[in-house]
């Protein structure tokens, strides 16, 4: 499978019990998936969300990273993809991503993505 096969409808969101502003951070701290050549490869994502209307449901999160394990992709395009769609079904205020990629080769890779700089 490729990463346009990630399945974006496994994300539930549970309507935001809260007026104020306030930020939540989750941390995804086993995510496994393919890389370009098909080789396992592991990291850790952290998502930094300002919620608006809608707040994440963990357990879809859960779901949903669960696919990435049969999904072939670059680091690159797996942060932008993750991006774009929490940005498209949970409307945040804001919203910022790092990827850290578990060392290949002796060399590690640490990706962000912040709704501030778009």
């Amino acid at each position: 499978m490729m990463y346009v096969d990630i399945n974006k409808s496994l994300l539930k969101s549970i309507p935001n019990p809260n007026t104020k502003k306030y930020e939540i951070q989750i941390d995804v701290p086993e995510l496994t998936f393919l890389g370009v050549r098909e080789q396992p490869d592991f990291g850790k994502i952290t998502i930094v969300f300002t919620p608006s209307k809608k707040i994440i449901e963990l357990k879809s999160l859960k779901h949903y990273f669960f696919q990435f394990r049969n999904i072939i992709v670059s680091y690159e395009r797996l942060i932008g993809v993750v991006f774009d769609q929490l940005t498209e079904v949970y409307q945040p205020e804001s919203l910022k991503i790092t990827l850290a990629c578990n060392p290949r080769g002796g060399i590690s890779s640490i990706l962000t993505m912040d709704s501030t700089n778009q």
